[in-house]
C-alpha cells in the first residue's frame, strides 16, 4: 500500500507539480542569472518562470483533451439526449456538461444562448452556465497540481453542487419568461426519436482539439501573464502581515472581501490560479482564496454585462444573487473545515 502512495505521488510530483521544471528554472536563476537565492526578487522571478511554463504546459494538454470531449456535444445533440430527463437529474447533467466545456464566463454564455434555442429547459441551461466557468478538466489538473486533489476535488463538487442548486431555483421560480425574446425565438422542440449526428471523424475531432488550444491560448495567453504576474509580486514583496490583516482568517469579513474584489476583474481559472496559490502561500484561508477564484471566474463584471444581453434585469439579479451567496457560504466552510482537506 505504501508502495502505490509513494508511486502516485511521484506521478503527482512529475507531471502535475512539475517539481523537476521547478528545479530547473531555479538552477538558470541562480547560475546563469546570477541571482541570490535568499532575495526577495529571486522568489518573484523563480515563481513567475515556473508558473508561466507549467500552466501553458499543462493547458495544451488540457484543452486539447477536453475539446476533443466536448467535440460530442453540440447544443443539438444535448438537446436530444436530456430529452427525456427532467427535474434534478437534468440540472445534474447540464451542470457536468459544463465541466468539458474549457471556456471563461464570457465564452460560456453563446453556449447558454445555443443550449436554449435548441429547447433545453431554462435551469438546465444555467446549471451548464454556472458550472462551465468554474469547474472543468483544466481547472481541476491546475488545482490539483498547486493544491493537492483533496481540495481539487473538493472544489469541483462544490462547484457542482453550486450549479445543480442555482439551475433547480431558476427552474422553480419558473424564469424562463425572463429570457429575451430573440433567444427563445424559432427555439426548437425536443424529438428524443431525430437521428443523434455522430458525423465528425476522428481526423475532424483532432482538428477541431489543436484549433481550440489555439483558440483559447490566444484568449487567455495574456491574463495568465498578468495573473501569474500579480502572483508573482504578492509572492516575493508583499509582506505576510498585510495580507494575512486584509484576508488572514482573523478577519470575519474576509471571504466577503475576497468575492467583492473578484467580480470586477476579467480572468479565467487559469489566470486566478497564481495570484491564489501567492495568497495561499502569504497564509491566507484556502476558503477565502477559492471564493476569490470562484468570484473572479464565475462573476466577472464583463460576463455579468454580456449575460445581461440575453436575459431580462429579474433573471440576471437571481443569477448573481445565487453565485454570489453559494461562493460566500463555500469561502467560510472551507475556512472552517479546510484543514479536512490538507
Amino acid at each position: 500500500m505504501q508502495f502505490i502512495k509513494e508511486f502516485f505521488i511521484q506521478i503527482n510530483d512529475i507531471f502535475l507539480k512539475m517539481t523537476w521544471l521547478e528545479n530547473i528554472v531555479n538552477r538558470f536563476l541562480e547560475n546563469v542569472i546570477n541571482l541570490d537565492t535568499e532575495s526577495l526578487l529571486f522568489k518573484s522571478v523563480s515563481f513567475f518562470f515556473f508558473d508561466v511554463i507549467k500552466i501553458f504546459i499543462l493547458l495544451i494538454v488540457l484543452i486539447y483533451v477536453s475539446s476533443y470531449i466536448q467535440s460530442y456535444f453540440s447544443p443539438e445533440r444535448t438537446s436530444k439526449i436530456l430529452g427525456n430527463i427532467k427535474g434534478v437529474p437534468a440540472n445534474i447533467i447540464g451542470a457536468l456538461l459544463g465541466t468539458v466545456t474549457p471556456f471563461c464566463s464570457c465564452s460560456s454564455i453563446p453556449i447558454f444562448v445555443g443550449f436554449t434555442k435548441a429547447g433545453l429547459p431554462i435551469g438546465v441551461t444555467f446549471s451548464f452556465l454556472i458550472s462551465s466557468p468554474l469547474v472543468d478538466l483544466a481547472s481541476v489538473i491546475l488545482l490539483a497540481s498547486i493544491f493537492g486533489w483533496p481540495i481539487a476535488l473538493a472544489y469541483v463538487v462544490v462547484g457542482l453542487v453550486i450549479a445543480v442548486i442555482g439551475g433547480t431555483l431558476i427552474s422553480a421560480l419558473k424564469m424562463e419568461k425572463h429570457v429575451e425574446d430573440f433567444v427563445l425565438k424559432n427555439r426548437k422542440q425536443n424529438n428524443s426519436n431525430d437521428q443523434i449526428d455522430f458525423s465528425m471523424t476522428k481526423k475532424e475531432r483532432h482538428t477541431y482539439s489543436i484549433e481550440q488550444v489555439k483558440e483559447i491560448i490566444s484568449k487567455v495567453w495574456m491574463y495568465i501573464f498578468i495573473g501569474v504576474g500579480i502572483g508573482a509580486v504578492i509572492h516575493g514583496f508583499i509582506p505576510q502581515s498585510f495580507i494575512e490583516t486584509v484576508l488572514g482568517e482573523n478577519n470575519p469579513f474576509s471571504v466577503i472581501i475576497a468575492t467583492v474584489v473578484g467580480v470586477p476583474m476579467y480572468a479565467d481559472i487559469f489566470g486566478t490560479l497564481p495570484i491564489a496559490e501567492a495568497l495561499v502561500l502569504k497564509g491566507v484561508g484556502i476558503g477565502t482564496v477559492l471564493a476569490f477564484m470562484m468570484a473572479v471566474t464565475a462573476l466577472s463584471l464583463p460576463s455579468i454585462i454580456l449575460l445581461k444581453k440575453v436575459v431580462k434585469p429579474k433573471l440576471l439579479f437571481t443569477f448573481v444573487g445565487i453565485i454570489t451567496i453559494g461562493i460566500i457560504i463555500t469561502g467560510y466552510l472551507f475556512n472552517a473545515f479546510g484543514y479536512l482537506f490538507i
